[in-house]
């Protein structure tokens, strides 16, 4: 049976496969109505839409909004032309548009709402937007209003292309005078105004004159409204709707208007504006007509859809409520719709088909499979769907859908396929009509649907496949395959991997898919090097003209191939392991030498290293195993040999070469093709590095490992695993010490718990704890001790770190700060001994500014009578009862008791800066001891020195307590007697010759001059009473006649103060000052004072008398009239005249003295004068 026999109509028949609105005659309109299928879901939208429009012919409403949505070629402007027919209940032949759907709906509730509708009086208004729009004004956002007015106006029947020419119409027909005014233009011109009006901007002299002639206008007026034709209209959408509203008015009898708008989803794209002029006119529309005006329009997606894409909030809201009624139309609705008029079936078919398939299905099952990660792509469900579906497979109707969607977004459609102008109805004959004289079993490949759409494409596609026909080195199935890739080139669902080419490409139920595997391999290499088609890993992509030129481009570029080693390690090292480190433990982790092929990638500093050999190796061929085992003979290597399989490599050099050319080409000026192209290559390298990271650690998992001259069996898949375990036996190998570390510290706390810890035994005690670290770091400093060799911190990290130790250097510290503090070693930085109690040490042992400063060496155990002598020592001297075991917390605590006693040294000390105290000679000798020891940092030192020092250093601070003492009771006594001893000395020369105060003294001074006084001093406060007493008789005595002297002198400047009846002011001021000598002169504690205060009574008299002279002069001018004048007072000490001693022996001395004393005094005398003598 051939497949032709099996419809039951002539699948040749013409049938309109796809619909255009604008196609009304008709012989058309009578296929569509009688051939329309109604499916399940076609009725559903029937009684939604026709519900609803019967709220405008019964009531009013403004939801008169109606949104149809469907994907490319669903049907979607069949359905609206057939909602035209119905509301405007065309004329067909001798039946209405109603009839043809009495036998296609079932429901009469349904069929009575549509009926009721085509009763009613309707303008259909049904026109694709696009076509209708008027030239530049598509952008813009009143796009939508403009094409509104055209087609109402137009319907009319006036010009709507011009609408200032089709108001002037509207006017003349609303005036009555259209009539008169179309047979006067006709007059004038010669031919109909409908023919002529398209160039009325030639006729305009004559339009003038039609206008003046039948409605009685002036030239010039008539002239002016032509004139301003643009400027006298408003095309508002307000202004339309009013049009609208005044149009049905004016027909009357419920009259209604519907504008169907195809493809209006299209037309708007993301334009925001031209949405919301739309939602204007339906709201206008709404709010003037109330119902009796519909807007229809369909999208190819939903209202949210588009919506979404750039409106929110109120605007989203409203532009929704315009649009109540939504109808979407799904593939299952085309599928049905193609089942049932393309490929119904006769009996005789539908019970052949059933029977093949029973005997086929399993056959089936395995023959229409998809590769993994394909989206669901349905198969025959049963024998029924097998019979209706039959030359095609189910997955082909959902299928092509996407393709042809694809194909529109891809902008690889030309102008009649992006217009829906290829529907899958008309796909899905044209393909059939190829196998029609195939026989039963046949099946028709996707493939096939290229030739149904070709026409519909873009010549830079179409031309790949006409040149691929006529390359001599292509055959005919070469260029079917090539047809499939095209077709698939942008579905995600339907990755063009071979298996799935294999499904696409099946002709025959009985098909051998792995002939066909072979078949469709062998074309694809073909077409890979005609650079027809790129190969992406598993994946094969059609290329256009311009994605050919740019792969030929990518292919000249060359890489270095060192380049590509370098890629190779940064896939294994920074993506597939990127571990800079090998962890073997918690606690222990090793860096490692990074090798590809022998290069070392970044620095090559470790003690360990991995070399990954791809086939790019030098003389990889001949690497045999004995070759790669001497390769890691040197047992510090892990050698991973890759297998020769290169699928990674190639893809890595196809990554490179893609790199390049999109790096060389980035800042040129490019076409906006060749940008999309080159961005589709950046998205390509996400693809191929995945690729390439997954099949490189394929070739790791199956490599092959040598560690220390041995081929290693590692038996796991997984790459990071499998270097996991090759890095464990070559560390294991190569440290074989590193167990010797049982006990891992993790932070410097942790050593710093080590060195702070008080007892000996709880660093030591446990001896399994690091025991054998602890000895071969004990033994190797012992060793250069006995060399005479320093050894550092650094030196022991360096030796300890590396093979076959491989500690870390926190380990390291914890095993040499365990010794320390079991004072097995002695530590020195910077010549200076160092404490387990000092801060700075954990830094010393850590840092690596500092490890190569500290310097170690084992310590000289000391004798157990030493230490005994020290503790003895600690306890006597120092009063220490409680004293530590270990020899440095030992010496660290007696030197904590002589920095001590030193400190009590220093406070003493003081004392001797100004006074020559009794002691000093035993602080300074104590001092000495004590900063001698001190300063003894070896512990062997220390000991030995306080062993030989210990009599002396009892001895010393045993004098040093009689000190202590002296300072603490009897140094006041001791200042007192320094007192007297200078009071006597500064008055020495009046007493002197009093023998027994000098006595005093001298007992005194013995006291205080003794180099040990302290059991004396109890003598001082009697000496102190005894001198005191003596001195202040002999001071009394000497100080009466010099208090009497000073008297007298005070007694004759008051006998001049009451004389000459001074103020009481300037009297006081004479008279004060004596006053304050005489009360000095009662407490006068020193001869030297009190004979000076003699000298300070004549001065303060002479003084006074001065004053007093002043003053009496002053008053003297001061005075209204003329006085004698008051004598001026000379004062004159007698011991002046007569100089030293006089001695008179006789009368004749006496004379002669009287004499010259007269003579004296005549040199003074005046009469103005009185003389004063003292």
């Amino acid at each position: 049976m051939e497949i032709r026999s099996m419809f039951q109509k002539p699948i040749e028949r013409d049938i309109q496969g796809v619909i255009k609105v604008t196609q009304t005659d008709q012989e058309n309109t009578l296929q569509e109505l009688s051939e329309y299928v109604v499916t399940k879901e076609l009725a559903r939208h029937f009684s939604t839409f026709f519900q609803a429009y019967q709220k405008g012919i019964s009531s009013y409403t403004d939801q008169m909004g109606v949104w149809i949505s469907g994907f490319f070629g669903s049907g979607k402007s069949h359905f609206l032309k057939i909602l035209s027919y119905l509301l405007e209940n065309k004329q067909v032949g001798d039946r209405r548009a109603v009839d043809f759907f009495e036998d296609k709906i079932s429901d009469p509730l349904v069929l009575a709402n549509i009926k009721r509708a085509g009763e009613v009086p309707t303008d259909v208004m049904l026109f694709n937007i696009d076509s209708k729009s008027i030239y530049n004004t598509k952008n813009t956002k009143e796009a939508i209003i403009q094409v509104f007015y055209k087609v109402f106006y137009e319907m009319q029947g006036f010009y709507g292309d011009k609408p200032w020419i089709a108001e002037m119409e509207s006017q003349l027909e609303r005036e009555g005078l259209y009539p008169a005014f179309k047979a006067t233009m006709k007059e004038l011109t010669g031919i109909q105004w409908e023919e002529g009006r398209r160039r009325v901007l030639f006729d305009r002299d004559k339009v003038v004159e039609a206008l003046v002639r039948v409605r009685g206008m002036s030239q010039e007026s008539a002239k002016d409204w032509f004139n301003r034709g643009d400027e006298n209209i408003s095309l508002s959408v307000e202004n339309f709707a009013r049009s609208v509203k005044e149009y049905i008015d004016k027909k009357g009898n419920n009259h209604h208007v519907v504008f169907l708008v195809d493809e209006m989803g299209q037309y708007i794209g993301d334009n925001t504006q031209m949405m919301l002029n739309l939602q204007t006119v339906v709201e206008d529309l709404g709010a003037y007509c109330r119902g009796r005006a519909w807007v229809l329009v369909t999208s190819q997606e939903d209202i949210d859809s588009i919506v979404k894409m750039d409106v929110t909030g109120r605007d989203f809201s409203k532009i929704q409520g315009r649009f109540n009624t939504r109808l979407s139309l799904s593939s299952a609705n085309v599928d049905e719709v193609i089942k049932r008029r393309l490929l119904e079936k006769t009996q005789v078919a539908h019970q052949t088909l059933d029977l093949l398939y029973r005997d086929k299905s399993a056959v089936l099952r395995n023959l229409i499979t998809f590769s993994q990660g394909t989206a669901e792509m349905k198969n025959y469900a049963d024998a029924s769907d097998f019979s209706e579906v039959y030359p095609f497979v189910p997955y082909q109707f959902n299928l092509l859908q996407k393709v042809l969607t694809s194909i529109r977004q891809q902008g690889a459609s030309g102008k009649h396929l992006s217009e829906g102008e290829r529907s899958l109805l008309g796909a899905f004959q044209f393909a059939a009509k190829q196998y029609l004289a195939s026989s039963l079993g046949a099946l028709i490949p996707f493939a096939c649907f290229y030739d149904s759409i070709e026409d519909f494409l873009e010549s830079a596609v179409s031309r790949v496949i006409a040149q691929a026909k006529e390359n001599s080195n292509l055959n005919s199935y070469d260029v079917e395959v090539l047809k499939l890739l095209f077709l698939i080139k942008h579905l995600k669902e339907m990755p063009a991997q071979v298996e799935n080419l294999v499904t696409l490409m099946v002709t025959s139920i009985d098909e051998d898919k792995l002939a066909l595997k072979k078949k469709i391999e062998q074309s694809l290499r073909k077409l890979v090097g005609e650079t027809l088609v790129q190969k992406n890993g598993d994946f094969y992509i059609f290329l256009t003209d311009e994605e050919q030129n740019i792969n030929r481009e990518i292919k000249r570029v060359s890489i270095d191939p060192h380049t590509i080693t370098s890629s190779v390690g940064e896939l294994i090292f920074d993506e597939i392991y990127q571990n800079n480190r090998y962890q073997y433990n918690s606690e222990y982790s090793f860096s490692f030498n990074q090798r590809i092929d022998d290069r070392g990638r970044g620095v090559q500093d470790a003690q360990i290293s991995i070399n990954i050999i791809t086939p790019y190796y030098d003389g990889y061929a001949e690497l045999g195993d004995e070759d790669c085992k001497l390769k890691s003979f040197d047992g510090t290597s892990v050698i991973v040999k890759l297998p020769a399989a290169d699928d990674f490599l190639e893809e890595i050099v196809d990554i490179l070469k893609i790199e390049t050319y999109i790096t060389r080409n980035a800042s040129a000026q490019q076409a906006k093709h060749i940008i999309e192209i080159i961005n589709g290559k950046m998205q390509e390298l996400v693809g191929r590095k995945s690729r390439a990271r997954t099949l490189l650690e394929a070739s790791l998992s199956q490599a092959d490992i040598y560690i220390k001259g041995e081929k290693r069996e590692i038996t796991t898949k997984l790459p990071k695993e499998k270097i996991e375990r090759a890095f464990k036996i070559l560390v294991e190998g190569i440290y074989s010490k590193l167990d010797y570390i049982n006990k891992s510290i993790k932070t410097n706390s942790d050593l710093a718990q080590i060195l702070t810890e008080n007892k000996k035994e709880m660093v030591l005690g446990n001896q399994e704890i690091n025991q054998l670290a602890l000895d071969e770091v004990l033994a190797y400093i012992a060793q250069n001790d006995d060399r005479n060799f320093k050894t550092s911190m650094k030196m022991v990290i360096n030796r300890f770190s590396a093979i076959p130790y491989g500690w870390k250097e926190l380990d390291i510290a914890a095993v040499v700060a365990s010794l320390f503090k079991a004072q097995e070693i002695k530590l020195q930085y910077c010549g200076e001994y160092l404490s387990a109690h000092q801060r700075e040490l954990l830094g010393y042992l850590t840092k690596r500014t500092e490890v190569d400063k500290l310097i170690i060496t084992k310590r000289i155990q000391l004798s157990p009578e030493l230490i005994s002598t020290a503790r003895s020592i600690g306890r006597a001297v120092f009063g220490r009862a409680s004293l530590p075991q270990d020899e440095d917390s030992l010496m660290l605590a007696l030197k904590e008791e002589i920095s001590l006693k030193l400190q009590l040294l220093a406070q003493h000390e003081v004392y001797y800066r100004e006074v020559a105290y009794p002691g000093k000679r035993v602080l300074l000798k104590s001092r000495a001891l004590l900063d001698k020891l001190l300063s003894q940092r070896e512990p062997s030192s220390f000991y030995q020195l306080l062993g030989e020092k210990k009599e002396e250093l009892s001895e010393l601070l045993r004098e040093f307590e009689d000190v202590e003492g002296f300072f603490k009771n009897q140094k006041r006594h001791f200042d007192d007697a320094l007192r007297i001893l200078a009071l006597y000395q500064e008055n020495e020369e009046y007493i002197a010759a009093k023998g027994e105060i000098a006595g005093i003294v001298k007992q005194i001074e013995q006291v205080v001059e003794s180099p040990r006084p302290y059991s004396q001093i109890t003598q001082l406060p009697g000496l102190r009473e005894k001198f005191n007493e003596r001195f202040i008789l002999l001071l009394e005595n000497e100080a009466q006649p010099i208090k009497e002297g000073i008297e007298q002198d005070y007694q004759e400047i008051c006998r001049l103060i009451d004389k000459y009846e001074f103020e009481a002011s300037f009297a006081d001021k004479l008279r004060a000052p004596f006053r304050d000598l005489l009360q000095r002169i009662e407490t006068v504690d020193n001869f030297y004072k009190a004979v000076a205060m003699a000298t300070q009574s004549r001065n303060l008299k002479q003084r006074s008398l001065d004053l007093i002279n002043q003053q009496l002069a002053q008053e003297a001018s001061d005075a209204f009239e003329e006085k004698p004048s008051a004598k001026r007072i000379k004062s004159i000490r007698l011991q002046d005249l007569i100089g030293s001693t006089v001695v008179i022996k006789n009368e004749a001395d006496l004379d002669k003295f009287i004499v010259e004393l007269a003579t004296k005094l005549k040199a003074y005398y005046r009469d103005d004068v009185e003389i004063i003598l003292s």
